[in-house]
């Protein structure tokens, strides 16, 4: 089924207000656990079926259902896909929020709305749409259970008639969305018909927000979760084991990898599993199982948020001075404490890099996309077997539990790298096996695993000397830390290299990390095509910094940090390695209220600190 022309009204509207194409941000206001999630998706998907450029964030309740939830779509043709601060269109469906709702949308905005909320009466400067969404659902289903989860399906029939979504994209996503579930297919179709129809013979077209089929944008990509391509990621590292305790908004990563692996990891001959899942009792006890995975040879990984983060500290530091391989994947969300379970940010990055007491560091990942995800999955285990030591992948929930854009993912190609296994020829070449010995120079031991063959040595959290013997020994102190060291240096040429757009030397520098990336790409035109300020971009994606970043601060004259969290974590980082000429280069923005972070936002915080 085809949108139908439009009629004289529409084009009498059009003519005189300036139509607004694959421009705009539609918010949906529901109720938790009231069958939305559905609504939304096909929503979204048919939008991106049309080829325009789109991003979906749902911001839901930390507790039970029938609390408010919103989701937000953004279409933009320019491909800006971060959170666009402004809504243009809301669809009110929870009597709770829709006044407060309405009140925060900018005059020219539009509201579907049901209609005994009466929600016109509130502002004369915006569009209203009324939708006796009971009435309409009344004849679709006498399941009461049913209509309340089918109820939602009538606002995207309504959208697609006043926004020119074609209705067969919207078929077409929700088969992909219900798979061959044909009787839910048809309930959903009813419904969607139902909201068309009405719209189309009742509400006519006056606001200017449109969508129209665009070429090249979207062909060829795939939706995904951030948590979801990081699930795969590990798969195709070859994971063995995976210890974890569920938490938002980590949980949906090894739910996703245990159904991956359900399906693609059996041995062929018997038909058995050739992994190990265990869900721990706590974190504590997750991470200590996969320090224990990864001590006998296993590629071993875990999910967690913030509060799993800090009762994994001791762990973390046993797998740092003992030297064991560990991949743990770090979902943040809002702190401290319980903080906000279902918010996002980059609330964990000081606590990542130095978790443990003592002289600990940590190497941090830091993907931007779903596309890293998928890929520093992979780096993380070669990155953690190659230093001998935990790695973290730090995400977030805007990435782990959002919709994505993404073209498909490679499969990879090279071998993994399992670093510095001891051999036969190399114990030749050395002479003498001691597991603590830096023979190399960088740092990096050679290692055994049990049933190698190789020597045995003790496994020690307590001090130790080169051989892996108990020492309390001052000196045996020192260079076992001042190895450790060294070995951190080395990680500095093994992390992910940044992603560096010059603009030329002096000016103004800016550097972020994670899924700020994605407002910066718009901050940067809005800052060049408003103000006429031409900013150089140093995007992080991995830790400890190498000399690119000290480098990029020397070139310029200020320098921006961008952080999702209250304390410039990022930036504080940085100022520890940074000398006194450069600390004074570097500003700090911060963004740490819980939404994914938007460009508008930044360019207003750049521009004041400017003293623009």
């Amino acid at each position: 089924m085809s949108v139908t022309a439009p009629s004289e009204q529409e084009t009498a509207t059009s003519a005189t207000a300036e139509r607004i194409v694959n421009d705009f941000a539609i918010q949906v206001a529901t109720v938790n656990g009231s069958g939305s999630q559905t609504a939304n998706l096909v929503l979204l998907r048919s939008i991106f079926q049309m080829g325009v450029p789109v991003s979906g964030k749902n911001m839901f309740p930390s507790n039970i259902a029938g609390l408010p939830t919103w989701y937000t779509i953004r279409a933009s043709s320019k491909g800006y896909i971060a959170r666009k601060k402004e809504n243009d269109f809301l669809v009110a469906m929870n009597p709770e929020t829709a006044k407060e709702d309405v009140m925060t949308l900018s005059p020219g905005a539009a509201v579907v709305y049901d209609e005994p909320l009466k929600l016109n009466e509130l502002r004369a400067d915006l569009v209203f749409y009324p939708v006796p969404f009971d009435k309409l659902i009344a004849p679709v289903t006498h399941d009461a259970k049913l209509r309340r989860l089918v109820r939602n399906m009538i606002y995207d029939g309504v959208l697609s008639r006043l926004l020119s979504i074609d209705m067969g994209q919207m078929e077409k996503a929700l088969r992909k969305q219900m798979g061959k579930k044909e009787k839910a297919i048809a309930l959903n179709m009813s419904a969607l018909k139902a909201g068309f129809d009405y719209a189309d013979a009742n509400l006519p077209k006056r606001d200017p927000f449109l969508v129209q089929p665009m070429e090249g944008k979207t062909e060829g990509m795939i939706l995904i979760e951030g948590n979801a391509a990081a699930a795969i990621g590990c798969m195709m590292a070859g994971v063995t084991f995976v210890g974890w305790y569920p938490i938002t908004p980590s949980s949906s990563l090894c739910e996703s990898l245990i159904d991956y692996l359900k399906k693609y990891r059996k041995d062929p001959e018997t038909g058995k599993a050739t992994y190990a899942v265990v869900q721990a009792e706590d974190e504590i006890a997750a991470l200590g199982m996969v320090i224990g995975a990864g001590w006998m040879g296993a590629r071993a990984m875990t999910s967690t948020a913030g509060p799993g983060l800090s009762l994994m500290a001791e762990f973390s530091g046993l797998g740092y001075y003992a030297e064991v391989p560990a991949v743990i994947f770090d979902v943040q969300r809002a702190g401290p404490s319980t903080g906000l379970p279902t918010r996002t940010g980059q609330q964990d990055i000081l606590s990542a890099a130095v978790l443990s007491h003592g002289d600990t560091k940590h190497p941090m990942l830091l993907p931007c996309s779903v596309a890293e995800c998928y890929e520093m999955a992979q780096e993380a285990f070669d990155l953690a077997e190659r230093l001998q030591t935990p790695v973290f992948v730090m995400s977030d929930l805007d990435l782990g539990m959002n919709t994505w854009m993404s073209k498909p993912f490679e499969y990879p190609t090279k071998p993994f790298d399992r670093g510095k296994r001891l051999t036969t020829d190399t114990l030749k070449q050395i002479g003498e096996f001691a597991r603590y010995r830096d023979v190399d120079g960088d740092g990096i031991p050679y290692r055994t695993v049990p049933g190698d063959g190789g020597p045995a040595f003790f496994t020690r959290g307590s001090g130790h000397n080169e051989k892996a013997l108990y020492s309390e020994r001052a000196d045996d102190y020192t260079n076992n830390l001042d190895r450790l060291s060294r070995k951190f240096d080395t990680a500095r040429t093994l992390v992910p290299k940044p992603d560096v757009d010059m603009a030329g030397k002096g000016g103004v520098g800016i550097i972020a990390y994670g899924t700020s990336h994605w407002a910066l790409i718009e901050t940067r035109d809005q800052l060049k095509n408003e103000q006429k300020l031409a900013t150089s971009y140093f995007r992080l994606r991995g830790y400890p910094f190498s000399k690119h970043i000290f480098d990029f601060i020397d070139a310029h004259d200020r320098v921006y940090v961008v952080d999702q969290n209250r304390d410039g974590q990022m930036w504080s980082l940085l100022k520890l390695e940074c000398d006194a000429q450069q600390v004074a280069k570097l500003r700090s923005i911060k963004h740490y209220y819980g939404l994914p972070i938007d460009g508008r936002s930044l360019t207003d915080e750049l521009l004041k600190q400017e003293g623009r």
